[in-house]
Protein backbone atom coordinates (compact mmCIF):
# COMPACT_ATOMS: atom_id res chain seq x y z
CA UNK A 1 0.00 0.00 0.00
CA UNK A 2 1.01 3.57 -1.10
CA UNK A 3 1.21 6.48 1.47
CA UNK A 4 -1.72 8.20 1.56
CA UNK A 5 -1.15 10.98 -0.39
CA UNK A 6 0.22 8.99 -3.09
CA UNK A 7 -3.19 7.08 -2.82
CA UNK A 8 -4.90 10.52 -2.86
CA UNK A 9 -2.71 11.34 -6.51
CA UNK A 10 -3.86 7.93 -7.91
CA UNK A 11 -7.74 8.88 -6.65
CA UNK A 12 -7.37 12.16 -8.55
CA UNK A 13 -6.05 10.63 -11.41
CA UNK A 14 -8.79 8.44 -11.49
CA UNK A 15 -11.80 11.32 -11.62
CA UNK A 16 -9.87 13.19 -14.98
CA UNK A 17 -12.27 13.12 -17.59
CA UNK A 18 -9.15 13.81 -19.81
CA UNK A 19 -7.15 10.53 -18.89
CA UNK A 20 -10.22 8.84 -19.18
CA UNK A 21 -10.92 9.66 -22.38
CA UNK A 22 -7.16 8.80 -23.39
CA UNK A 23 -7.16 5.68 -21.80
CA UNK A 24 -9.96 4.47 -23.72
CA UNK A 25 -8.34 5.43 -26.62
CA UNK A 26 -5.16 3.40 -26.05
CA UNK A 27 -4.92 1.47 -22.54
CA UNK A 28 -6.78 -2.09 -24.46
CA UNK A 29 -5.31 -1.09 -27.64
CA UNK A 30 -3.80 -4.67 -28.58
CA UNK A 31 -3.67 -7.64 -25.99
CA UNK A 32 -0.18 -6.74 -24.73
CA UNK A 33 -0.92 -3.10 -23.70
CA UNK A 34 -0.50 -2.35 -19.98
CA UNK A 35 -3.97 -2.02 -18.83
CA UNK A 36 -4.52 -5.90 -20.26
CA UNK A 37 -2.70 -7.10 -17.59
CA UNK A 38 -5.65 -5.96 -14.80
CA UNK A 39 -8.87 -5.81 -17.01
CA UNK A 40 -9.74 -9.18 -19.28
CA UNK A 41 -11.08 -6.56 -22.18
CA UNK A 42 -13.85 -4.51 -22.77
CA UNK A 43 -16.81 -6.65 -23.50
CA UNK A 44 -18.34 -9.95 -22.05
CA UNK A 45 -16.47 -12.36 -24.60
CA UNK A 46 -13.64 -11.51 -23.33
CA UNK A 47 -14.12 -11.24 -20.09
CA UNK A 48 -15.63 -15.35 -20.71
CA UNK A 49 -12.37 -16.43 -22.51
CA UNK A 50 -10.23 -14.91 -19.18
CA UNK A 51 -12.13 -16.78 -17.55
CA UNK A 52 -12.11 -20.14 -18.57
CA UNK A 53 -7.92 -19.60 -18.89
CA UNK A 54 -8.26 -19.14 -14.83
CA UNK A 55 -10.81 -22.19 -14.59
CA UNK A 56 -7.89 -24.69 -16.57
CA UNK A 57 -5.16 -23.18 -13.94
CA UNK A 58 -7.84 -24.80 -11.16
CA UNK A 59 -9.15 -21.52 -9.48
CA UNK A 60 -13.19 -20.04 -10.19
CA UNK A 61 -13.84 -16.62 -10.49
CA UNK A 62 -16.14 -13.81 -10.38
CA UNK A 63 -17.00 -11.47 -13.09
CA UNK A 64 -17.17 -8.04 -12.60
CA UNK A 65 -18.38 -5.31 -14.87
CA UNK A 66 -16.78 -2.09 -14.01
CA UNK A 67 -18.45 0.83 -13.74
CA UNK A 68 -19.91 3.56 -10.69
CA UNK A 69 -20.87 6.96 -9.89
CA UNK A 70 -23.86 6.84 -12.28
CA UNK A 71 -25.80 9.94 -11.84
CA UNK A 72 -28.39 9.69 -14.91
CA UNK A 73 -31.28 6.88 -14.75
CA UNK A 74 -30.68 5.98 -18.58
CA UNK A 75 -27.09 5.17 -17.48
CA UNK A 76 -28.02 3.16 -14.74
CA UNK A 77 -30.71 1.01 -17.06
CA UNK A 78 -28.27 0.61 -19.61
CA UNK A 79 -25.61 -1.02 -17.55
CA UNK A 80 -28.57 -3.12 -15.76
CA UNK A 81 -29.79 -4.42 -19.00
CA UNK A 82 -25.86 -4.91 -19.85
CA UNK A 83 -25.75 -7.09 -15.88
CA UNK A 84 -28.69 -8.90 -17.13
CA UNK A 85 -27.43 -10.05 -20.76
CA UNK A 86 -23.66 -10.78 -19.13
CA UNK A 87 -25.12 -13.07 -16.89
CA UNK A 88 -27.55 -15.03 -20.03
CA UNK A 89 -23.83 -15.30 -21.82
CA UNK A 90 -22.09 -16.30 -18.85
CA UNK A 91 -24.88 -19.28 -18.66
CA UNK A 92 -24.59 -20.12 -22.15
CA UNK A 93 -20.68 -20.29 -21.82
CA UNK A 94 -20.77 -22.76 -19.20
CA UNK A 95 -18.15 -21.13 -17.07
CA UNK A 96 -18.70 -20.80 -13.42
CA UNK A 97 -21.22 -18.48 -12.14
CA UNK A 98 -20.39 -15.01 -10.09
CA UNK A 99 -21.08 -11.53 -10.35
CA UNK A 100 -19.63 -8.33 -8.66
CA UNK A 101 -21.35 -5.61 -8.89
CA UNK A 102 -21.68 -1.90 -7.16
CA UNK A 103 -24.79 0.30 -6.62
CA UNK A 104 -23.62 3.52 -7.53
CA UNK A 105 -23.48 1.77 -11.18
CA UNK A 106 -27.19 0.61 -11.03
CA UNK A 107 -28.41 4.17 -10.25
CA UNK A 108 -27.76 5.07 -6.43
CA UNK A 109 -27.03 8.31 -6.73
CA UNK A 110 -30.06 9.11 -9.02
CA UNK A 111 -32.47 7.14 -6.91
CA UNK A 112 -32.52 4.84 -4.35
CA UNK A 113 -35.41 3.35 -5.13
CA UNK A 114 -34.58 2.50 -8.55
CA UNK A 115 -31.18 1.18 -7.36
CA UNK A 116 -32.72 -1.39 -5.57
CA UNK A 117 -35.14 -2.33 -8.26
CA UNK A 118 -32.27 -2.91 -10.64
CA UNK A 119 -30.51 -4.53 -8.03
CA UNK A 120 -33.90 -6.86 -7.99
CA UNK A 121 -34.41 -7.13 -11.41
CA UNK A 122 -30.30 -8.99 -11.36
CA UNK A 123 -31.07 -11.27 -8.67
CA UNK A 124 -34.16 -12.32 -10.36
CA UNK A 125 -32.49 -13.14 -13.42
CA UNK A 126 -28.92 -14.87 -11.61
CA UNK A 127 -30.34 -16.57 -8.58
CA UNK A 128 -32.39 -19.54 -10.86
CA UNK A 129 -29.23 -19.81 -12.92
CA UNK A 130 -27.55 -20.38 -9.92
CA UNK A 131 -25.10 -17.54 -10.09
CA UNK A 132 -23.80 -15.94 -6.83
CA UNK A 133 -23.66 -11.77 -6.70
CA UNK A 134 -21.72 -9.80 -4.75
CA UNK A 135 -21.75 -6.51 -4.06
CA UNK A 136 -18.83 -4.19 -3.68
CA UNK A 137 -17.98 -2.09 -0.91
CA UNK A 138 -17.71 1.53 -2.05
CA UNK A 139 -16.36 4.53 -0.21
CA UNK A 140 -17.31 5.36 3.42
CA UNK A 141 -20.22 7.95 2.62
CA UNK A 142 -21.88 4.91 0.65
CA UNK A 143 -21.30 2.30 3.83
CA UNK A 144 -24.61 2.81 5.76
CA UNK A 145 -26.87 2.80 2.58
CA UNK A 146 -24.88 -0.57 1.35
CA UNK A 147 -25.62 -2.36 4.34
CA UNK A 148 -28.95 -1.32 4.84
CA UNK A 149 -30.08 -2.12 0.90
CA UNK A 150 -28.50 -5.55 1.25
CA UNK A 151 -30.57 -6.33 4.72
CA UNK A 152 -33.72 -5.60 3.05
CA UNK A 153 -33.14 -7.91 -0.23
CA UNK A 154 -31.29 -10.49 2.62
CA UNK A 155 -34.53 -10.66 4.47
CA UNK A 156 -36.89 -10.84 1.65
CA UNK A 157 -34.91 -14.10 0.87
CA UNK A 158 -32.34 -13.84 -1.20
CA UNK A 159 -29.14 -15.78 -0.17
CA UNK A 160 -27.11 -16.26 -3.59
CA UNK A 161 -26.01 -12.51 -2.17
CA UNK A 162 -22.84 -11.56 -0.34
CA UNK A 163 -21.17 -7.91 0.57
CA UNK A 164 -17.51 -6.99 1.61
CA UNK A 165 -16.27 -5.22 4.23
CA UNK A 166 -13.06 -2.77 4.65
CA UNK A 167 -10.46 -3.46 7.47
CA UNK A 168 -9.77 0.18 6.67
CA UNK A 169 -12.93 1.44 8.40
CA UNK A 170 -13.33 1.89 12.21
CA UNK A 171 -16.54 0.52 11.86
CA UNK A 172 -16.04 -2.52 10.05
CA UNK A 173 -15.43 -5.09 13.27
CA UNK A 174 -19.30 -4.11 14.13
CA UNK A 175 -20.50 -4.31 10.77
CA UNK A 176 -18.70 -8.15 10.49
CA UNK A 177 -20.11 -9.15 14.04
CA UNK A 178 -23.77 -8.14 12.57
CA UNK A 179 -23.49 -9.44 9.22
CA UNK A 180 -21.77 -13.11 10.88
CA UNK A 181 -25.15 -13.02 12.83
CA UNK A 182 -27.26 -12.63 10.14
CA UNK A 183 -25.60 -15.67 8.51
CA UNK A 184 -24.31 -13.92 5.32
CA UNK A 185 -21.11 -13.82 3.06
CA UNK A 186 -18.34 -11.48 3.50
CA UNK A 187 -15.66 -10.73 1.30
CA UNK A 188 -12.87 -9.01 3.50
CA UNK A 189 -10.72 -6.43 2.09
CA UNK A 190 -8.58 -3.58 3.33
CA UNK A 191 -9.81 -1.03 1.16
CA UNK A 192 -8.52 0.79 -1.66
CA UNK A 193 -10.05 4.51 -1.09
CA UNK A 194 -8.64 7.37 -0.15
CA UNK A 195 -10.88 7.73 3.55
CA UNK A 196 -10.81 10.95 5.93
CA UNK A 197 -9.09 10.25 9.50
CA UNK A 198 -12.32 10.21 10.87
CA UNK A 199 -13.56 7.32 9.75
CA UNK A 200 -10.54 5.30 8.56
CA UNK A 201 -7.06 4.27 9.97
CA UNK A 202 -4.35 6.47 7.67
CA UNK A 203 -1.65 4.27 8.54
CA UNK A 204 -0.67 0.81 7.27
CA UNK A 205 -0.08 -0.83 10.32
CA UNK A 206 -3.27 -0.29 11.58
CA UNK A 207 -5.63 -1.23 8.52
CA UNK A 208 -3.20 -4.26 8.68
CA UNK A 209 -3.76 -5.36 12.42
CA UNK A 210 -7.92 -4.55 11.88
CA UNK A 211 -7.64 -6.46 8.70
CA UNK A 212 -5.40 -9.95 11.00
CA UNK A 213 -8.25 -9.25 13.26
CA UNK A 214 -11.22 -9.42 11.14
CA UNK A 215 -10.08 -12.33 9.55
CA UNK A 216 -9.69 -14.64 12.45
CA UNK A 217 -13.13 -13.77 13.39
CA UNK A 218 -15.03 -14.10 9.88
CA UNK A 219 -12.86 -17.66 9.74
CA UNK A 220 -14.15 -18.78 13.07
CA UNK A 221 -18.05 -16.95 13.01
CA UNK A 222 -18.45 -16.75 9.17
CA UNK A 223 -20.41 -17.89 6.15
CA UNK A 224 -18.38 -19.31 3.42
CA UNK A 225 -15.64 -16.30 4.51
CA UNK A 226 -13.54 -14.79 1.56
CA UNK A 227 -10.23 -13.66 2.26
CA UNK A 228 -9.78 -11.30 -0.15
CA UNK A 229 -5.92 -10.60 -0.16
CA UNK A 230 -2.05 -10.37 -1.58
CA UNK A 231 -0.63 -9.93 1.77
CA UNK A 232 1.36 -13.30 2.48
CA UNK A 233 1.49 -12.40 5.92
CA UNK A 234 -2.57 -12.16 6.11
CA UNK A 235 -2.39 -16.00 3.87
CA UNK A 236 -0.17 -17.45 6.52
CA UNK A 237 -2.22 -15.98 9.36
CA UNK A 238 -5.80 -17.75 7.68
CA UNK A 239 -3.56 -21.10 7.04
CA UNK A 240 -2.27 -21.12 10.39
CA UNK A 241 -5.62 -20.24 11.72
CA UNK A 242 -7.26 -22.37 9.45
CA UNK A 243 -4.81 -25.30 10.69
CA UNK A 244 -4.87 -24.38 15.04
CA UNK A 245 -8.80 -24.57 14.42
CA UNK A 246 -9.38 -27.61 12.73
CA UNK A 247 -11.22 -25.04 9.91
CA UNK A 248 -11.50 -27.08 6.60
CA UNK A 249 -10.07 -25.54 3.38
CA UNK A 250 -13.09 -26.45 1.21
CA UNK A 251 -15.25 -23.91 4.19
CA UNK A 252 -13.13 -20.72 3.59
CA UNK A 253 -11.47 -18.95 0.27
CA UNK A 254 -8.97 -16.74 -0.91
CA UNK A 255 -10.10 -14.11 -3.16
CA UNK A 256 -7.19 -12.51 -5.76
CA UNK A 257 -7.49 -10.10 -8.50
CA UNK A 258 -7.08 -10.53 -12.01
CA UNK A 259 -3.33 -10.18 -12.74
CA UNK A 260 -2.17 -9.37 -9.56
CA UNK A 261 0.50 -12.35 -7.99
CA UNK A 262 -0.61 -14.78 -10.08
CA UNK A 263 2.27 -17.34 -8.40
CA UNK A 264 0.36 -16.58 -5.15
CA UNK A 265 -3.11 -17.46 -6.58
CA UNK A 266 -0.84 -21.08 -8.03
CA UNK A 267 0.66 -21.81 -4.90
CA UNK A 268 -2.09 -21.76 -2.96
CA UNK A 269 -4.58 -23.58 -5.42
CA UNK A 270 -2.00 -26.45 -6.01
CA UNK A 271 -1.63 -26.43 -2.02
CA UNK A 272 -5.16 -27.51 -1.78
CA UNK A 273 -6.96 -24.30 -0.79
CA UNK A 274 -9.99 -22.47 -2.89
CA UNK A 275 -8.74 -20.09 -4.90
CA UNK A 276 -11.09 -17.45 -6.52
CA UNK A 277 -9.90 -14.71 -9.74
CA UNK A 278 -11.66 -11.43 -9.87
CA UNK A 279 -12.04 -10.48 -13.25
CA UNK A 280 -12.72 -7.04 -14.29
CA UNK A 281 -14.24 -5.80 -17.65
CA UNK A 282 -16.03 -3.34 -19.20
CA UNK A 283 -15.60 -0.34 -20.99
CA UNK A 284 -15.51 2.08 -17.35
CA UNK A 285 -12.17 0.34 -16.62
CA UNK A 286 -9.75 3.56 -15.69
CA UNK A 287 -11.18 4.36 -11.89
CA UNK A 288 -10.38 0.43 -11.03
CA UNK A 289 -6.86 0.52 -13.26
CA UNK A 290 -6.35 3.87 -11.16
CA UNK A 291 -7.11 2.50 -7.68
CA UNK A 292 -5.07 -0.85 -8.54
CA UNK A 293 -1.76 1.70 -9.20
CA UNK A 294 -2.59 3.37 -6.06
CA UNK A 295 -2.52 -0.07 -3.52
CA UNK A 296 0.78 -1.40 -5.11
CA UNK A 297 3.86 0.57 -6.24
CA UNK A 298 5.19 -2.21 -7.85
CA UNK A 299 1.84 -2.40 -10.48
CA UNK A 300 3.05 1.58 -11.57
CA UNK A 301 6.36 0.35 -12.06
CA UNK A 302 4.72 -2.37 -14.07
CA UNK A 303 2.88 0.27 -16.11
CA UNK A 304 5.82 2.80 -16.70
CA UNK A 305 7.56 -0.22 -18.03
CA UNK A 306 4.49 -0.86 -20.74
CA UNK A 307 3.65 2.12 -21.30
CA UNK A 308 7.31 2.72 -22.83
CA UNK A 309 8.12 -0.40 -24.24
CA UNK A 310 5.16 -0.02 -26.68
CA UNK A 311 6.91 3.09 -28.84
Amino acid sequence: MLDSASKAFFHLFARSGTLKKLASRYGMRQPSSFARRFIAGETVAEAIEAARAVEARGMTHTLDMLGESVTNLDKAEAATGEYLAAIDAIAAAGIGRGLSLKLTQLGLDADKAIAVDNLRRILARSEPAGFFVRVDMENSPYTDVTLEIFETLWSHGHRRFGIVLQSALYRSEQDLARLNALGAGVRLVKGAYKEPKAVAYQRKADVDAAYARMLVTLLADGHEPAIATHDPVMIDLACRTARERGIARETFEFQMLYGIRRDLQMKLAKDGYRVRVYIPFGREWFPYFMRRLGERPANVAFVVKGIFGER
